[in-house]
């Protein structure tokens, strides 16, 4: 029988028994459980949050484009709601590429649980896969999904279409 002593919790320990590794952690422990919710739970909020970029993104050009058609006499200047196109089609990129890494994290973590090789030091870390460098390829692999580039692009295309033909 091994004794792991629980970090931060004073006196508290947990025997374990059998040929599993001191560190190893259980499938059904409660703090496996909940990072795995952690987990679910901020990849649910980056899918929200891409959602939230494309709602925005409509509601700001119809707005940039109506209010260019009924006040200002100048229709070169729809060409204006260029800017938060492009500027949410990047965030919604950003998004899309933190939820993937995310996703790589809670994948990497269901394997080493399911081949008993997670251990204690794999649990609550709620920073995505790889670095700073991985955050910009994956921003730009994310550019070329099916969900983000069809959408931004045609939202461009009917803004080229309503300044030629509309205004």
């Amino acid at each position: 029988m091994q004794v792991c002593y629980i970090v931060g919790t004073g006196k508290t320990s947990r025997s374990y028994s059998g040929n599993i590794p001191m560190d190893t952690v259980n499938i059904e422990s409660p703090s496996v459980q909940s990072y795995v919710s952690i987990l679910q739970a901020v990849i649910s909020r980056m899918a929200a949050n891409s959602a939230g970029c494309k709602t925005w993104c409509i509601a700001l050009v119809s707005a940039t484009i109506i209010i260019i058609a009924t006040t200002i006499e100048k229709p070169n200047y729809a060409w204006i709601a260029l800017i938060p196109i492009l500027l949410f089609f990047f965030l919604d990129s950003y998004y899309l590429g933190l939820e993937r890494r995310f996703r790589a994290r809670y994948d990497n973590f269901i394997c080493k649980l399911h081949s008993n090789s997670a251990t204690i030091n794999d649990l609550f870390i709620v920073k995505p896969e790889a670095g700073t460098g991985m955050a910009f390829l994956s921003t730009l692999g994310a550019c070329t999904s099916f969900s983000i580039w069809p959408f931004y692009g045609v939202l461009g295309l009917m803004l080229a279409a309503a300044r030629v033909w509309i205004l």
